[in-house]
């Protein structure tokens, strides 16, 4: 790989995935994700997801950029964080709430485990 890397979905196959249907409060949301990186803890790579609202609880801390669509991040005490095209945001281990896609969103990311 080189040095430095450019994060780019070209020539790598993308994981499928859906949320745990017990989990998934509207939608059919599909999950791709191009994993560019991998290094112990460390995970960095690309994501998209089509329109759909699911619960979601972080143990792992994840630094996320948004390059399309438009998603919101709502907490367990009804804190809601929209997220667009531009925005950078952090998610600390212990976050719970939801994960709301209004319109189908791609965001880079670095997660540590």
């Amino acid at each position: 790989m080189p040095n430095p890397t450019r994060l780019s979905r070209d020539g790598i196959t993308p994981d499928i995935s859906r949320p745990d249907p017990m989990k998934v409060l509207s939608g059919d949301p599909v999950h791709s994700t191009w994993n560019i990186e991998t290094h112990g803890n460390l995970y960095v790579g690309l994501w998209h997801s089509t329109i759909g609202e699911w619960k979601c609880a972080y143990s792992e801390w994840e630094y996320v950029h948004i390059l399309e669509g438009v998603s919101i991040l709502t907490d367990d005490a009804g804190q809601a964080t929209t997220l667009q095209a531009g925005d950078s945001i952090v998610i600390r281990p212990g976050f719970s709430g939801t994960w709301r896609v209004v319109q189908p969103t791609l965001k880079d990311y670095v997660i540590i485990n």
